[in-house]
């Protein structure tokens, strides 16, 4: 079955690249130019995906993609000309799977795209690399339930995104050893990546943020000074 994408852009000149390209990629295209167009496209066509920019007139990126959030899981790549990180940061933190900066590559997009749907199609983590299903502790009572995509502190059910669930299988599966940055987005985010890893931080500081709040003993993660980050087996 074909693939529906959904294109936000207020500019008909990034609109129009990007739906030459997916449609020459076989994708079923779909456009809005602004952001209350977007949510009833969204709502009425059910996309497999959504690319959306942040400076769209009447409901801009970042409230259509906190709306969205609301009741869907749909993945959404945000797409902007803001380079500043604190825009970055936001955007992960309300649930965008990934973003890209203006300018972009268009191969890189694409490579992009193909990462996060498959990502989506499997569950969340990519079927190559995803282990026997089975049950990971951790301290504070934590359980991962792999199989179910399941994370409970002392039988209180966690709700976690699924790059916040995939960082922490990661990292379970790799307990006392140090995953570098760029190690965590090939196998969470599903992708080689070359720039900015600042993505993995954001995460990371939500994932141990949601752990806290459950238990404090259950923040096991620990930051290694200029590699990235561990489970902290002393937690045990």
């Amino acid at each position: 079955m074909t693939q529906r994408i959904l294109v936000v852009d207020d500019e008909p000149a990034v609109t129009d690249l990007l739906a030459y390209n997916l449609r020459k990629a076989h994708y079923d295209v779909l456009t809005a130019a602004d952001g209350r167009t977007a949510l009833r496209l969204a709502g009425e066509s059910k996309p497999d995906l959504i690319l959306l920019d942040l400076m769209i007139p009447e409901v801009d990126g970042l409230d259509v993609c906190r709306e969205l959030r609301k009741s869907s899981g749909v993945p959404i790549i945000m797409i902007t000309a803001r380079g500043e990180e604190v825009d970055r940061v936001v955007g992960l933190e309300i649930g965008a799977d990934d973003y890209v900066t203006k300018p972009f590559s268009v191969r890189e997009l694409m490579a992009r795209i193909k990462a996060v749907l498959r990502r989506a199609r499997n569950g969340g983590t990519d079927a190559s690399r995803q282990e026997p299903a089975t049950i990971l502790r951790g301290p504070g009572n934590l359980l991962m339930d792999v199989e179910r995509r399941a994370v409970t502190v002392a039988e209180t059910s966690i709700e976690l995104t699924r790059l916040e669930f995939d960082l922490l299988h990661r990292l379970l599966i790799n307990s006392g050893r140090v995953l570098t940055r760029e190690r965590l987005l090939e196998q969470a985010w599903g992708y080689d990546y070359i720039g900015d890893t600042r993505a993995v931080d954001s995460a990371v500081k939500r994932l141990r943020a949601k752990l806290r709040q459950a238990a404090p003993e259950a923040d096991c993660i620990e930051s290694v000074r200029g590699l990235g980050y561990r489970i902290n087996q002393t937690h045990f």
